[in-house]
């Protein structure tokens, strides 16, 4: 069943023409998960939310597979109206769609709205990787009701740094992952942190000349000399139509 699970991933990901609907439906649901996995000092809980929709499943089948968003920075409900590729695939598949909130993101807060209060740092001790899998783990378990059913993990940037980790640390709950954009071994002593910044110079070197990146490089003294005045601001705008001034430094930065 995996097998043919990742053969027609494989497949579907470079198939054109395979759409589902603009507006993604789900039903948003709560789960209730320890505030710390790891210790005995407590047994404080609080609710995750996630989203579910099993419209695509064969309800004849007890091992219809469940692609498994891995929620990241954000509210759950703006990664499941842009995570198109995953609904696709479900629905030629037949697959359970699950996305997973982030703890302490959107409404999956530990504390409710006390939970960012600064006056209390020790809130934000919970705030991390391991405590996030684990939730994602407990409700997998849940969700599959004591069915060996697939799972595959989907996530981007962050979210696909959870998926890839979530493989690795829980391969008897996880199946396989998808993980996007995915700088799982980016970090300090591992790989520097500027390497994407020396690649993308590289690649105006190699592609054009080495004067390239060079005159590149000045461009951002132009950039700054022509901002500093009313006049300059406005030219920017219009020579790259971006229909307001260059009011502050970041507004000259994100050019």
């Amino acid at each position: 069943m995996f097998i043919f699970l990742c053969g027609a991933l494989l497949l579907l990901a470079f198939k054109p023409g395979v759409f589902c609907e603009d507006k993604f439906e789900y039903a948003i649901r709560e789960f209730t998960v320890p505030l710390d996995h790891f210790s005995f000092l407590s047994n404080a809980s609080f609710n995750i939310r996630y989203l579910y929709n099993d419209s695509y499943a064969d309800k004849t089948n007890p091992e219809s597979p469940i692609f498994f968003y891995t929620g990241n920075e954000g509210d759950i409900e703006w990664f499941a109206q842009n995570t198109g590729f995953m609904w696709e695939l479900a629905a030629q598949l037949r697959a359970v769609v699950i996305f997973a909130e982030h703890r302490y993101y959107g409404k999956s807060m530990p504390f409710g709205s006390d939970t960012f209060n600064t006056s209390k740092p020790d809130h934000l001790a919970y705030f991390t990787v391991e405590q996030t899998l684990e939730d994602y783990a407990l409700l997998i378990t849940y969700l599959r009701s004591g069915r060996e059913r697939p799972v595959v993990a989907f996530g981007g940037s962050y979210g696909g740094m959870l998926a890839a980790w979530f493989r690795m640390k829980y391969p008897h709950i996880v199946n396989g992952a998808l993980a996007a954009s995915a700088p799982i071994l980016q970090f300090p002593g591992l790989t520097p942190c500027d390497i994407f910044d020396k690649i993308t110079t590289s690649v105006y070197e190699t592609a054009y000349n080495a004067n390239c990146s060079a005159n590149i490089g000045k461009s951002w003294k132009a950039f700054e000399t022509l901002a500093a005045n009313d006049a300059g601001k406005k030219q920017l705008g219009d020579i790259f139509r971006l229909g307001y001034l260059c009011q502050s430094r970041n507004d000259q930065l994100s050019l």
